[in-house]
């Protein structure tokens, strides 16, 4: 694995830790936007070490994840949505106002728990020969 892949794992690990903490004390909000952000990270990490680059942008990430995997039977199907998934809580939290702009305790910990299989399933393909 590149420097640079492993640098961008250990963020998505270290906000993965952020967003659990986070969901300790409430802070819902903060924990779905941070799980986001950890599977960021980690779709960063499958691309940097795919393509020798990053992508710029939240789009970017997303699309270009799903470009390198769409066609890879090795890559779990269910991670490819993750992150379009997940965006939706950063958005809520982000953007959001009114009635139904909150994120609840139970999705903000499900996004925490995802993001967390996803940094392990990205580390354990990149760990791979």
């Amino acid at each position: 694995m590149t420097p640079e892949a492993k640098y961008f794992l250990v963020k998505a690990e270290k906000l993965v830790s952020e967003a659990e903490a986070m969901l300790g004390i409430n802070l819902n909000e903060a924990a779905g936007r941070t799980a986001y952000l950890a599977g960021f990270h980690a779709a960063q990490a499958f691309i940097f070490e795919k393509t020798g680059r990053s992508a710029k942008t939240h789009r970017g990430v997303q699309s270009e994840l799903h470009r390198l995997t769409k066609d890879d039977p090795a890559f779990d199907p269910g991670f490819r949505t993750f992150l379009s998934q997940s965006y939706n809580l950063k958005a809520i939290a982000d953007y959001e106002t009114g009635p139904g702009s909150d994120v609840s305790p139970e999705r903000a910990s499900e996004a925490t728990q995802a993001a967390k299989r996803f940094a392990g399933y990205v580390g354990t393909l990149l760990s791979q020969p």
